[in-house]
């Protein structure tokens, strides 16, 4: 390729920061804010917070896929690099944020760090056989979901004001551990985010989650 032909190539290839200003990967930016405010408050301690930031964080994840899919004039580039950006972002919000979320309520003992390290690598095991093979014959995965972690747990700390600190510290442990192990499984999940009922059942699951862990908070 002569040097000519390099240039034209080089100029004509978007720059990075182009594609914030398309409406999906703004959205999918939103969800990590979420992501990151979760991650600060599980850290200081505020679970009632960090709650509403992993809730709010997979209703963003949904809405970017629905936009996306609605959005006229969007390019394959386009597309491929709003992927990319949610394989990124899941692998924190649904990865590490939970990981941190049993590392701070464990008071980060040691012990935490083996659930934690299993939180994460099935995370990232199961997006890059998610990358790899994409859905089972086109409509379902394989293995549970990684946005359904963070559905699950923020239910499960419900639980907290009804059990004792020690029990409850058990049940978050073997419900991460046990989702994780549910993501690199062989069991085959549909897609719920494709489904408009379920779009309805997220945003009213979002506010009520929103509603229960706000009043805690007043």
């Amino acid at each position: 390729m002569s040097k000519e032909n390099s240039t034209t190539i080089e100029t004509q290839q978007p720059t990075i920061l182009s594609y914030v200003k398309d409406l999906p990967n703004l959205l999918s930016l939103a969800g990590l804010a979420c992501t990151v405010l979760a991650i600060y408050f599980s850290i200081t301690g505020l679970y009632g917070a960090a709650m509403i930031g992993m809730v709010w964080a997979v209703a963003f994840d949904w809405a970017d896929g629905l936009v996306a899919r609605r959005l006229k004039g969007r390019t394959p580039t386009d597309a491929k690099f709003g992927g990319q950006l949610d394989v990124v972002i899941d692998i924190v919000s649904y990865g590490v944020t939970p990981a941190i979320l049993l590392l701070s309520y464990g008071k980060f003992e040691p012990i935490f760090l083996v659930g934690a390290f299993i939180m994460v690598s099935a995370a990232a095991v199961r997006l890059s056989y998610f990358s790899t093979y994409g859905l089972a014959g086109g409509t379902k995965y394989t293995g549970l979901a990684l946005d359904n972690n963070s559905l699950i747990l923020v239910s499960v700390f419900l639980l907290e004001g009804f059990v004792s600190n020690g029990v409850f510290t058990i049940i978050l442990y073997l419900s991460g551990v046990g989702l994780a192990i549910l993501n690199v499984s062989e069991i085959k999940t549909p897609k719920l985010s494709g489904n408009p009922r379920n779009v309805y059942l997220l945003g009213a699951y979002t506010l009520g989650i929103t509603a229960i862990y706000g009043l805690q908070l007043i």
